[in-house]
């Protein structure tokens, strides 16, 4: 049986996250306390009150009766990236090791796709050099093109010369983890088997999402 100080603990704490989501969530970038009010379906007071610990730690910011992120949302949002990387290099190690080819995570940003972690493979002579932080356009490359396939349709994805001339490259969306659009995927300068290295970048994507869950 839960205690009600827990569930009333409880409720608060969503209903402050609501709150947080929806100043994100609006279209005029500062609703004002009316707004968020319609918006959790709660009262004016209730607002305020919620508000408080969320100022208190520079999540949003008031001016009168507008409400904006603040820049300790910035602070949370620094820490994601190497929290991803931290959770996929063992998945993408093993894909790498596996293919013999460079894997990487790439996640999109707006129209945009960034290398977060990279994992050479430790026995090839050689391979290709992936940089964490390189850029790309969602719609070019395999890794940029996977976060698109719908579910039910194909697994993976390839491509050919899209980002640098004569690479090839697999990748398989990130699929199952909220708020998140992210491929895995390998990249090598020799053709490789779709048939055979599809299926373990599928198998690396879906460890990724395991581990982020």
């Amino acid at each position: 049986m839960v205690e009600p100080a827990t569930r009333e603990s409880s409720l608060t704490l969503e209903r402050g996250l609501a709150l947080l989501q929806a100043v994100a969530d609006s279209d005029t970038g500062a609703p004002s306390i009316s707004d968020l009010a319609t918006a959790i379906g709660a009262s004016r007071a209730a607002v305020y009150r919620l508000l408080v610990p969320l100022q208190a730690r520079g999540l949003v910011l008031r001016d009168g009766s507008k409400v904006r992120l603040g820049l300790g949302v910035l602070q949370l949002a620094a820490k994601v990236v190497p929290q991803l990387r931290i959770a996929a290099t063992p998945p993408l190690r093993e894909l790498a090791e596996g293919v013999g080819a460079t894997a990487h995570l790439t996640v999109a940003e707006g129209p945009e796709a960034q290398a977060v972690a990279v994992v050479e493979p430790s026995w090839t002579t050689y391979h290709v050099a992936y940089r964490v932080g390189t850029r790309h356009p969602v719609s070019r490359g395999a890794g940029g093109k996977a976060m698109s396939l719908p579910p039910g349709g194909p697994e993976w994805i390839d491509s050919t010369g899209e980002l640098q001339p004569g690479a090839y490259g697999v990748a398989a969306p990130v699929r199952g983890v909220p708020g998140l659009r992210a491929s895995v995927g390998v990249i090598s300068m020799e053709p490789m088997d779709q048939t055979v290295v599809g299926p373990l970048v599928v198998a690396a994507a879906a460890a990724v999402a395991e581990a982020l869950r």
